[in-house]
């Protein structure tokens, strides 16, 4: 096992925040909210194997109260994709994730730690990135375009 450099890990900016709301399907509106999600960061330590890449993730997902909050759990799905050149999609997964908000925050987080192994087939680690976002439905897309500012 050799240390290696990383792939670049990063968070796709339009993909970082998410919303629940209290009616999917319904127009999606600020006060709808039930909780805000925020892929805050991704950090990654990176060994070259025999197999390939052995890269040790970790995801931090924050959760905020919205004005529609229900529960105290909000649950989000996330991905996350290691990207070739000329962007080309050479593996992606998604993730769930759990975030328990006690009842007298407004914030709560989790660290996400998981291992992965990257066949690098001949590439040098760093031509490839890791990109982190989260599952986005079309809906989703046009509420952040309509109310960025929440």
């Amino acid at each position: 096992m050799t240390a290696a450099a990383c792939p670049a890990a990063v968070i796709l900016h339009p993909l970082a925040n998410t919303a629940i709301f209290r009616k999917p399907g319904m127009e999606m509106r600020p006060t709808d909210v039930t909780f805000y999600g925020i892929l805050s960061e991704i950090d990654a330590k990176c060994e070259v194997r025999s197999d390939g890449l052995h890269v040790s993730l970790a995801v931090i997902i924050a959760a905020a109260r919205g004005p529609a909050t229900q529960g105290d759990v909000a649950n989000f799905t996330y991905f996350l994709a290691v990207v070739g050149p000329g962007d080309q999609i050479l593996s992606k997964r998604s993730f769930g994730v759990r975030v328990n908000v006690p009842q007298n925050a407004k914030r709560a987080g989790v660290t996400d730690h998981f291992d992965e192994t990257i066949p690098l087939g001949g590439r040098a680690p760093s031509a490839l990135r890791i990109i982190a976002g989260f599952q986005q439905t079309p809906q989703d897309i046009d509420f952040y375009q309509h109310f960025r500012g929440r």
